[in-house]
């Protein structure tokens, strides 16, 4: 790994580390490192179910680079006193798009359905018009095509890998490019094909910034109220248990 990937300041969420940085910095780190590396955008759903599945919480320990993307993660840091900026996953990795489309870089994307992946795949090209989409596929297929697959990316020559499986399918897919021999920097990106293509809207930008967004999406989405609730509010209870108990040391 570089000097940019090493020199890194870092805390702990329960357990599971947190970068601190900004969203340039990050970036930089991003477009500068040229061995495979793996980001992670941490919320509150991840660390749960990572305190389920060794796997998974192994994966999160050994990430290159994790940015807190859900409120959640902001709010349990400033428990901890530690004033860290919310960095948006979605918008992170559109971050990272430009920069390859700006220096005539490679990207694949793997993700969602065909006609959601096609679509997005449109709009990015139209966007960014130097973009030099390598790679392309929809997130159905079973895991004995994984290694295909990855083998695929890897002779695309694509440098970024935005993985829209959700999580934590994305992060194990993510993994196993490691294990397979990727050198690529690679992205669990969620649902953010479907808003790149414009299927889905984003928060009014006033929402973002009050760091409500999960609450818009979940007014439009009122299915996700079961995945935020009780998983949040257990969240955050831990941290606070957890960071008295250090204040009690």
């Amino acid at each position: 790994m570089g000097k940019l990937v090493m020199d890194k300041k870092r805390t702990l969420v329960l357990g599971y580390p947190i970068d601190l940085t900004t969203k340039e910095d990050a970036l930089k780190r991003v477009t500068t490192v040229q061995d495979f590396m793996q980001i992670v955008t941490i919320n509150p759903e991840m660390i749960e179910f990572a305190q389920k599945n060794q796997e998974f919480s192994q994966i999160l320990k050994d990430a290159d680079l994790i940015i807190p993307d859900g409120v959640g993660v902001k709010l349990a840091l400033k428990f901890r006193k530690v004033n860290q900026e919310q960095i948006a996953g979605c918008d992170f990795a559109k971050d990272i798009i430009k920069n390859a489309a700006l220096n005539g870089e490679k990207i694949a994307l793997l993700g969602a359905k065909e006609d959601v992946l096609s679509l997005c795949a449109e709009k990015l090209s139209k966007e960014f018009q130097q973009l030099d989409i390598a790679y392309k596929r929809n997130g159905y297929f079973s895991n004995d095509d994984e290694n295909q697959i990855i083998e695929e990316i890897k002779q695309s020559g694509a440098k970024y890998l935005f993985v829209a499986l959700g999580s934590p399918k994305q992060e194990f897919f993510i993994k196993k490019c490691k294990d397979y021999g990727c050198k690529i920097r690679a992205i669990g990106v969620g649902g953010s094909f479907d808003v790149w293509s414009g299927l889905t809207q984003r928060a009014p930008e006033i929402w973002q910034k009050l760091g409500l967004e999960w609450l818009y999406r979940t007014i439009k989405q009122p299915q996700r109220f079961k995945r935020i609730f009780p998983t949040l509010p257990k969240f955050l209870f831990k941290v606070i248990i957890t960071s008295s108990r250090e204040c009690e040391k």
